[in-house]
C-alpha cells in the first residue's frame, strides 16, 4: 500500500478538526469534546499508517528529517489527545493540529536527504523511542508556555478573546506547564542514560553537536526545575527558559539531521 493515502487523509482530518474546534471558539462555544476526539483520532489513525509505510525498510528504519517531523508530530498529538482525559489541555490541539497537518504533507511530498537506513537492536531503539517521547512533552510543554504568554498577556490588557476565555485559570495553566516539564525532562535524561549505555561512542564526528546540545537542553530544564522549586520561579522567566532549552534541544536534533542530510549528504 502507498503511504499518500493515508497521508491526504490524515491532512483531511487534522484540518477539519482544526476548523471545527476554532470556530467554535471564536464563537465563544466549547467544541464537543466527543466529536472533537473523534476527529483527531481518527487523523491519527491516518497518519500512524502513513508513518508505517513511510519509516519501515527492508534493511531497517528509514527516519529522515521530515518523516522524523511527522512522527514526533504524531508523538505530540497522541500524547495530548490521552493528556485530555486527565487534565483541560483540548486548546493545545488548536495549536497542534495545524502542525500535525503540514508535517504528514512533508513527509510526503518533499524529498529527502541521503540516509541509511537504521538497522539495530532494541537497546539504540528504545533511545530513539525515548528521544522522541521527550522531544513530544517537551514540545507541549513550549507550546503551553506560549499561550500561557498569551493568556497573561490578554488578561492584563483587559481584552482576553475567545480562545483565552475558553482557557483554565493561569495558575492552572502553569501548573500544567511544569507537569509537562517535569515529564519531559526525565525522558530526557532517559534517552541521554540510554544512548550512554546503547551508543558506541556518543562523542563520534556525526553525534557530537547532537550530543552537547542536548546535554545543554538538559541542563537548562533542570536549572528551571530547579529554580522553580526553590526560588518560586513563575512567569515570564519560566517561559524564557523553556523556550531556550527548547531551541537548544530543536537544534540538536533537527539542527543535526538538516546539516547531515541536505549539506554534508551523510
Amino acid at each position: 500500500m502507498h503511504p499518500l493515502l493515508p497521508s491526504l487523509a490524515a491532512a483531511a482530518l487534522y484540518a477539519g478538526a482544526t476548523v471545527y474546534q476554532g470556530l467554535r471558539l471564536a464563537r465563544r462555544e466549547t467544541p464537543n469534546r466527543p466529536l472533537l476526539a473523534l476527529l483527531v483520532l481518527a487523523a491519527l489513525l491516518c497518519h500512524g499508517s502513513s508513518l508505517f509505510l513511510q519509516l519501515h525498510a527492508t534493511a531497517g528504519l528509514t527516519l529522515d528529517f521530515f518523516s522524523a517531523a511527522s512522527l514526533i508530530a504524531y508523538a505530540v498529538i497522541l500524547l495530548t489527545l490521552l493528556a485530555c482525559l486527565r487534565i483541560p489541555v483540548e486548546n493545545l490541539l488548536l495549536v497542534l493540529l495545524p502542525v500535525g497537518c503540514l508535517t504528514v504533507l512533508l513527509a510526503q511530498f518533499l524529498p529527502t536527504g541521503t540516509l541509511t537506513p537504521i538497522n539495530e537492536g532494541p537497546g539504540i531503539l528504545t533511545h530513539i523511542l525515548l528521544s522522541i517521547l521527550a522531544y513530544g512533552l517537551l514540545t507541549m510543554a513550549v507550546f503551553q508556555a506560549l499561550l500561557l504568554l498569551l493568556q497573561d498577556h490578554q488578561l492584563k490588557h483587559k481584552h482576553p478573546s475567545g480562545l483565552i476565555k475558553n482557557f483554565p485559570p493561569l495558575q492552572t495553566m502553569e501548573s500544567l506547564l511544569f507537569g509537562f516539564l517535569w515529564a519531559g525532562w526525565g525522558l530526557l535524561s532517559l534517552s541521554l542514560l540510554s544512548g550512554w549505555l546503547f551508543v558506541d561512542n556518543l562523542f563520534a564526528q556525526h553525534l557530537a553537536h547532537k550530543t552537547i546540545l542536548s546535554c545543554f537542553a538538559w541542563v537548562v530544564f533542570a536549572v528551571l526545575l530547579w529554580g522553580r522549586h526553590q526560588l518560586g520561579w513563575r512567569g515570564h522567566k519560566a517561559i524564557r527558559w523553556t523556550l531556550a532549552g527548547f531551541c537548544l534541544l530543536m537544534l540538536a536534533y533537527f539542527g543535526s539531521k538538516l546539516v547531515r542530510e541536505f549539506i554534508l549528504h551523510i
